[in-house]
């Protein structure tokens, strides 16, 4: 799986980012929604992306971000894609993609076959797409809740028009089985690589990217 990339998300405090830096991650998200114990305000996150190393890319993770909100985070922090993470509609992915810049990737919920369909049409409109685990109807967060889904769903369906991440409950120890099944280039984690909510261990990140190169 040496050619599998991986994002580490999440990341708060900047032990993080020289922790996933040298655990070899592609991706790095700053979470901006207050709801999740991942939350970082502007100001941090731009003291965070300038310690992130050349070569890996800075992801800032929205969910229903109005334009106010994403002119001060796009203004200030020095990024490389937007995460939408909420119920944006595929004309809201291609005004945000067309009014920055920037790649956007999309987040898709997925519990069921059903739920496949939104792939193709937001692939349409996206840069990257991420497949995670559909939210249970009573969390309060849209992910981040260390929850998977049936990876057989999307076995054999290994080729969308763009680059997809796989998310949702991922761990060191199902991440093989995981990429297996699905086929899987590009990997998404948060909850799994924590000591506690919202707080990054080093050891647990490396022990992943060693699961992943193994």
């Amino acid at each position: 799986m040496s050619d599998v990339s991986i994002k580490y998300c999440g990341l708060s405090r900047p032990q993080d980012v020289v922790a996933a830096a040298e655990a070899g991650a592609r991706y790095v998200g700053f979470v901006f929604f207050p709801k999740s114990p991942r939350n970082v305000t502007v100001a941090q996150a731009r003291a965070l992306a300038l310690e992130v190393p050349l070569g890996i890319a800075k992801v800032a993770l929205v969910v229903n971000a109005d334009d106010a909100t994403l002119d001060e985070i796009v203004e200030n922090v020095p990024l490389d894609m937007l995460q939408l993470h909420g119920s944006e509609s595929p004309a809201r992915v291609a005004e945000i993609r067309a009014r920055y810049g920037l790649p956007v990737m999309k987040a898709i919920g997925v519990a069921e076959a059903a739920d496949l369909a939104a792939i193709d049409t937001y692939a349409e409109v996206a840069d990257q797409l991420l497949i995670d685990t559909k939210k249970p109807k009573d969390a309060d967060r849209p992910g981040g809740n260390g929850l998977s889904f049936d990876w057989g769903l999307l076995a054999g369906r290994k080729y969308w028009t763009v680059p997809w991440m796989l998310a949702g409950g991922l761990t060191q120890d199902n991440v093989a089985e995981a990429v297996r099944i699905t086929g899987a280039k590009q990997v998404d984690l948060s909850s799994a690589i924590e000591s506690a909510p919202g707080v990054k261990d080093a050891g647990l990140m490396h022990a992943f990217a060693q699961a992943v190169r193994a």
